[in-house]
């Protein structure tokens, strides 16, 4: 599968702007948008880099949304999740960036990203983000 080098870019160059309003990944309309229902997403090969030690971090990070108007497209979604590969992140700041750069792109009815870190140096972290609120997926929920 051939990758484009402009779409990479593209990813590459909103995760570097977390305060900017941009949407990194591409999206297609929503085939029932008149219908409640829940898309979940893994990536369990997301990489960067630590800031203070320059050390790789390794996660799986876990989206859950519930669509409005406008799904995430896949492949654009892998390429954005890539983008973060050499850059230097917290694993904290990094989930929220994730979840609001998804946000802005599909602009769905709820969603939660989790981001699971795996173990360095005894210690294991995972943080959760959700839109619009804490606790909308309900506490018995994966996800």
């Amino acid at each position: 599968m051939k990758t484009d080098p402009e779409r990479v870019q593209k990813a590459a160059a909103a995760a570097r702007a977390p305060g900017e309003e941009t949407s990194p990944v591409e999206t297609f309309p929503n085939p029932q948008s008149s219908r409640d229902y829940r898309i979940d997403i893994t990536a369990p090969e997301w990489t960067a880099l630590c800031p203070i030690t320059g050390q790789p971090d390794f996660a799986t990070i876990r989206v859950t949304y519930v669509p409005d108007e406008l799904c995430l497209e896949l492949k654009s979604f892998k390429l954005y999740i890539h983008s973060f590969r050499n850059r230097g992140v917290f694993h904290e700041a990094v989930t929220n960036e994730i979840l609001d750069h998804l946000v802005a792109s599909c602009r769905p009815r709820r969603m939660r990203v989790i981001g699971e870190f795996a173990v360095r140096g005894g210690v294991s972290t995972v943080v959760t983000a959700e839109h619009p609120e804490p606790g909308v997926f309900g506490e018995g929920s994966q996800g």
